[in-house]
């Protein structure tokens, strides 16, 4: 069975809006290394359409500027991109398919196929729908020194209990921590 990881940048207060704002003064060599491991090592990314639209937007330029992101933005590139969305969708960047149907019906049909890791980033609320059915396997907050007060936050108020085990947790130079959770015990 396939393994699916979901990396996510948060503040310290939980907020995961907007990581652009307030994101890039903690990145460095270690946080990319991390996320290339998470989400570079993925054959498969599966992402909510907002995600999608933010990545599609900026990765391809990136990948034809030939910056020191390009090899990373190649490797976004050429897997296989699975897009959650209600609404019919089309694309421009390659490789890019939407994902049909049900959500959860969907994804347990996707991990049961071959090939390697299912990789995603950021993409709220498919993460949140995932860890409440017990389909993802680890879930990678690298969790920034910094409280927003305000914004989307990866759990709120109306979110059930759920279990999470401690796999590991990495204190990068900036202060942002590589905290690693898997299924709890009742998963």
């Amino acid at each position: 069975m396939r393994k699916i990881t979901a990396g996510m940048f948060i503040a310290a207060d939980g907020v995961v809006e907007n990581p652009h704002e307030w994101h890039f003064p903690y990145f460095n060599e270690e946080l990319g290394a991390a996320v290339g491991a998470q989400l570079g090592s993925a054959d498969t990314v599966l992402l909510g359409r907002t995600t999608y639209d933010v990545f599609a937007a900026s990765w391809p330029q990136r990948e034809e500027a030939g910056g020191e992101d390009a090899a990373m933005a190649k490797t976004l590139g050429d897997v296989r991109k699975i897009v959650v969305s209600h609404q019919d969708l089309s694309f421009t960047w390659r490789n890019s398919e939407q994902l049909k149907g049900d959500l959860l019906d969907g994804v347990r049909a996707l991990k049961q196929e071959e090939g390697g890791p299912i990789g995603m980033s950021g993409s709220v609320s498919v993460v949140r729908q995932l860890l409440a059915a017990g389909l993802l396997d680890e879930l990678h907050l690298f969790v920034h020194p910094v409280a927003r007060g305000r914004g989307l936050r990866l759990f709120d108020d109306t979110a059930d209990p759920i279990e999470l085990t401690l796999l590991s947790c990495e204190t990068f130079r900036t202060g942002t921590l590589h905290v690693v959770y898997g299924p709890g015990a009742a998963a």
